[in-house]
């Protein structure tokens, strides 16, 4: 068979069944499961479908979906806590450090609460909210409310990030395609995220394996700004090479 035809019905194979793993297509194919990666690869960078640890998903129409908050943190609810303590133990009494919005970030401030003399820079108002009552100094960012995200975005939220400096920041991302760069799917998000990466000496990725070769609608930063991910140990082999190669250094919870 020739690849292109192996490549034609490992998408109605993904349209029948909703997903297609590697191990099962090796099988069907009678081929090695190496070539089964590289025929997902290619169909990945195509534009025809979503690659994942251990196989591919159906592509989603248009950008990835700008889910509310309260729907994420039901979803990899472990992999956050593992990665939000992970995150804590890197943090130092005296420093300041930036989170941005998203249910990682929102674990990370949560881990933080009993952290001596630790300023915490954040637009995300929830995170506000859950560091009132702790000896944390809290500057939250102005701006406009995005009720989705209780973020806080626009030329307020900018401006006053370009005015402080940080040690840390730990950016939550929808999107981590290694080639690629960081993505999310809200355009005034991604220019925050950014002013925050240039407020901050280091850059910490934080996000769990499932965001790892997935693209959203804006583009926050190359794969060369980022210093540091922490993420879960089911993310794939392939990207865990990559982001050594690309001398990220890699925290695996």
């Amino acid at each position: 068979m020739l690849s292109e035809e192996r490549r034609r019905e490992i998408l109605e194979l993904l349209r029948t069944n909703g997903r297609v793993l590697v191990r099962e297509l090796s099988k069907h194919f009678r081929t090695s499961q190496i070539t089964i990666r590289k025929d997902l690869e290619s169909l990945h960078h195509d534009g025809q479908l979503e690659r994942t640890h251990g196989g591919a998903l159906p592509k989603e129409t248009g950008a990835l979906k700008d889910s509310p908050l309260r729907e994420k943190e039901r979803q990899h609810h472990q992999e956050k806590i593992r990665i939000a303590a992970a995150s804590a133990r890197k943090i130092r009494p005296g420093q300041v450090i930036i989170l941005d919005s998203g249910t990682t970030t929102t674990a990370i401030a949560r881990a933080c609460r009993n952290i001596k003399n630790l300023t915490i820079i954040t637009n995300a108002t929830n995170i506000a909210a859950e560091l009132a009552d702790t000896p944390v100094e809290v500057i939250l960012t102005g701006g406009v409310l995005r009720q989705n995200s209780y973020s806080l975005v626009g030329p307020l939220a900018e401006e006053s990030l370009r005015k402080l400096s940080a040690d840390l920041l730990f950016l939550g991302v929808d999107g981590f395609d290694v080639r690629y760069g960081l993505t999310t799917p809200n355009i005034l998000e991604a220019r925050v995220n950014r002013a925050m990466a240039e407020a901050a000496r280091r850059t910490v990725i934080v996000c769990d394996s499932s965001k790892f070769g997935r693209r959203s609608l804006s583009l926050i930063m190359p794969v060369s700004s980022v210093h540091e991910a922490i993420t879960d140990k089911n993310v794939s082999k392939h990207d865990l090479k990559a982001l050594r190669e690309a001398d990220i250094e890699v925290t695996l919870v």
